[in-house]
């Protein structure tokens, strides 16, 4: 069997450098990487319509949006199938089956569920759909006989979840999914990225980042009022590493070579730490050090999406043609399914001939 990746955003909003960090660069890597035999990234809409049914249109015009950031991140069609989830029937049909599988106790402890419903206020009026986020996830992997799942650490439940499934399924109906593995990133700080204003998480809702696509004045003033060190009040006080975003920003993105060309007074990013955790150095160097960093990162990002923005209906009949490939795919693994379920009533011809000489013996 080969290796497969499935992977995927919810089109809510324009991407940004928590998705970045957590798993776009990443992607990028793995695809060039020549490891891996198929490589899919759904965009997800049928997700996002789960907490969203009421305004289809926020998600309707960010499909061009995520599909942008996509491809100006460097993914490539032609080594990646990118596709819309709502367009493929069959990981609706899948899930419903996989619904028998997991009970509501299990689904209501799953801790990312559990976080998103408070997030999101629902209260009792939780929708369906989006309590049921975990199934259809588990859907989307095994559609596809996903391998390994580049995810940020809070979807590790999810795809905990999701192997639980796969080995119940196999369990009552013989060895049919495949089990999948998940892939964090490396590097800890790219882990779950905060907000520009400190907050745990970057997030579209909260007003707290920094777009893929976002102008460089748009990046400067966002990393100028970044959150700190709130006792570091003067240049020579000692100042905290720990809980200042843009160290943690630093952790994410630079390397020794943004020193020697923007910040040569210091040889790596540990000797500036130092120096700030002993006083004598101010906010606004590092900041503008930061912000050097990033418009490097995001230049050719940019630079990439302006070229993409130009042709709209070739970037649609991509994704058409990933949407082919993808139901294709999907297809197979909903055949398999249904053969094990032993609900294939019409492709099963054997129990069609055996019933029919059995009614005509009892004639």
């Amino acid at each position: 069997m080969g290796k497969v990746i499935l992977t995927g955003d919810r089109p809510t909003g324009r991407l940004h450098l928590g998705h970045y960090v957590g798993s776009l660069r990443q992607r990028v890597e793995l695809q060039n990487s020549g490891e891996f035999d198929k490589i899919f990234i759904m965009i997800a809409d049928a997700q996002a319509l789960t907490d969203n049914a009421d305004n289809p249109e926020k998600i309707r015009r960010n499909i061009i949006e995520v599909a942008l950031d996509y491809l100006s991140c460097g993914l490539d069609p032609a080594k990646a199938t990118i596709f819309i989830q709502s367009q493929i029937p069959e990981l609706c049909e899948l899930a419903f089956y996989y619904m028998n599988l997991v009970t509501v106790a299990r689904l209501e402890r799953n801790p990312t569920v559990k976080a998103e419903i408070q997030l999101r206020n629902f209260g009792k009026s939780i929708p369906v759909g989006f309590y049921t986020y975990p199934i259809s996830q588990a859907s989307d992997i095994t559609a596809f006989r996903a391998t390994t799942v580049p995810v940020g650490e809070d979807q590790e439940p999810m795809i905990e979840q999701t192997r639980e499934i796969v080995h119940k399924f196999n369990s009552v109906y013989g060895e049919t999914l495949v089990e999948p593995e998940i892939l964090l990133p490396k590097n800890a700080a790219c882990l779950r990225l905060p907000g520009t204003d400190g907050k745990a998480k970057m997030s579209k809702s909260l007003g707290n980042c920094i777009y893929l696509s976002d102008t460089a004045e748009d990046v400067r003033k966002k990393v100028m009022s970044m959150y700190t060190d709130p006792d570091h009040i003067r240049i020579e006080d000692p100042g905290k590493i720990e809980g200042n975003c843009v160290f943690t920003y630093l952790d994410a993105f630079s390397c020794c070579d943004h020193f020697a060309e923007f910040l040569p007074d210091y040889s790596s990013l540990e000797e500036l730490k130092a120096h700030y955790r002993r006083g004598g150095l101010g906010d606004v160097k590092v900041k503008k050090f930061l912000n050097s960093v990033l418009q490097e990162v995001l230049e050719p990002i940019r630079a990439r999406r302006k070229e993409y923005e130009r042709d709209i209906e070739g970037v649609y009949e991509m994704l058409r043609r990933g949407c082919d490939v993808a139901r294709a795919e999907a297809a197979e693994t909903l055949a398999m399914v249904k053969r094990a379920m032993k609900i294939d009533y019409f492709d099963d011809t054997e129990m069609i001939r055996r019933q029919s000489e059995m009614y005509r013996n009892a004639q």
